[in-house]
């Protein structure tokens, strides 16, 4: 990161609530001192989702990241939507165009490249159903890959629905075959809950490959639960360093080869 901040250094933040936890500003500041730009990343809590554009636009940000829970609202106050986001109703990150916020969606391809290394994946059980569930959801449909999304109430089940993927809630869910179980809750972040029931999760263990927790930097109750049930696992560092690193490239409008890739996974990890 520049020491000297002058009226030419480019300024992006990160907005959520919580968001102190967030290594998104660690891992650009990395590849911005790695390429030598001039711009600054910082976190900015954000406890009024409503007033997402207007705190972008006053701060000068000429680029943003959003998490969790502003990822719906970001799309609805959005200028411009592209791609994917449109069908997913979440956005993640912003770019300030002529004065117009134009948002895209870069967790849904994040995800993809994070889950290439399991190999070929057919079925995907998905627990929860937030921004990042419908996004995941969406990415694999896209990809001719089946997904169920199974979440504790029926309230958030209707955005699956409409798209015609598969979902449950716990008590309606009947076990299947999963070649891969995604945790897309915050469950196991800050305690020691589950996604789901148990007894449920270890039936659904029984019967799969692999797990995947969008949680990162540390072995959630789901992700220990896994691996004692014999799975292979994953946690979210991969994802949130490839959606990082494609909001990256939309911010300087360049291609990043793999020296930016490792200079933000060094910087995500503190090293």
């Amino acid at each position: 990161m520049s020491e000297n901040i002058t009226n030419n250094t480019k300024a992006y933040a990160i907005f959520g609530n919580p968001v102190e936890h967030s290594k998104s500003p660690q891992m650009h500041n990395s590849a911005f001192e790695h390429l030598n730009i001039d711009a600054v990343y910082k976190k900015h809590h954000l406890k009024d989702g409503k007033k997402l554009k207007n705190e972008f636009l006053n701060n000068l940000y000429s680029g943003a990241n959003i998490t969790v829970p502003h990822k719906e609202q970001a799309f609805k106050q959005a200028d411009e939507v592209i791609g994917i986001a449109n069908e997913i109703e979440a956005v993640n990150t912003y770019i300030k165009k002529d004065d117009k916020v134009i948002a895209y969606n870069t967790d849904a391809p994040g995800f993809l490249k994070a889950i290439e290394s399991f190999g070929d994946i057919k079925k995907v059980l998905v627990l929860g159903a937030g921004g990042t569930a419908k996004a995941i959801a969406l990415a694999l449909q896209q990809k001719d890959i089946e997904v169920t999304v199974v979440n504790r109430s029926d309230s958030k089940l209707d955005f699956f629905k409409q798209k015609n993927i598969k979902c449950f809630t716990w008590k309606d869910f009947r076990l299947d075959y999963f070649d891969l179980v995604v945790n897309s809750t915050s469950a196991g972040l800050k305690d020691d809950e589950l996604p789901m029931s148990k007894p449920q999760l270890e039936n659904v263990f029984l019967n799969s490959s692999y797990a995947f927790d969008c949680v990162y930097g540390k072995e959630t109750p789901f992700l220990a639960l896994a691996k004692k049930e014999g799975l292979k696992t994953k946690d979210g560092e991969d994802m949130l360093l490839y959606q990082g690193l494609l909001a990256f490239e939309l911010f300087t409008d360049a291609k990043a080869d793999d020296s930016v890739v490792e200079a933000m996974r060094k910087g995500l990890r503190g090293e």
